[in-house]
């Protein structure tokens, strides 16, 4: 993971832990999600933490959308076979791509 997308990874997940409002740790976690697909580890790690939250909210649909998701978010980074783009929810198919926000491609495009 290049530096620049490990340091905005990480202010993402700080983010996500640090907000007061449910919506806005999903919102950050999202973000770090689509930072985090092409590299295993924290592929994994931000669906563990998705997972958590989906618990602390009682929410057992989303917990076990991110049961699945933790068991083939590695295998899927490691093979380069993840939906572009997708925010990483229960609610979103395993495997539709979504637009990417331009400030994360922007991280995501390979340096020149």
């Amino acid at each position: 993971m290049p530096a620049r997308v490990r340091a905005a990874y990480r202010a993402e997940m700080r983010a996500a832990r640090a907000a007061s409002d449910a919506d806005d740790r999903w919102r950050h976690l999202e973000r770090a999600h689509i930072l985090s697909q092409p590299w295993p580890w924290p592929h994994t790690v931000n669906h563990a933490a998705m997972f958590a939250l989906a618990v602390a909210q009682r929410d057992r649909r989303e917990a076990l959308g991110q049961v699945v998701r933790i068991i083939v978010a590695a295998p899927g980074s490691a093979l380069g076979r993840y939906p572009e783009g997708n925010t990483g929810r229960a609610r979103i198919g395993l495997t539709q791509p979504m637009p990417v926000p331009d400030d994360l491609a922007a991280l995501l495009r390979p340096a020149t």
